[in-house]
């Protein structure tokens, strides 16, 4: 996993692709999202985000 990262990171340095950042946190943020409301009591208060 800490390859991959680097490799990114390094992929974002070199080729001046910041635009990059906020789509890959956007798109963390929301698979952890769905992760929490299958299997968690915090699914009800999750649903009504969306």
């Amino acid at each position: 996993m800490k390859d991959i990262l680097v490799d990114f990171w390094n992929y974002l340095r070199q080729h001046k692709k910041w635009w990059l950042v906020p789509l890959i946190i956007i798109i963390f943020l929301v698979g952890f999202l769905l992760a929490i409301s299958g299997s968690s009591a915090l699914a009800p208060f999750i649903y009504s985000l969306f």
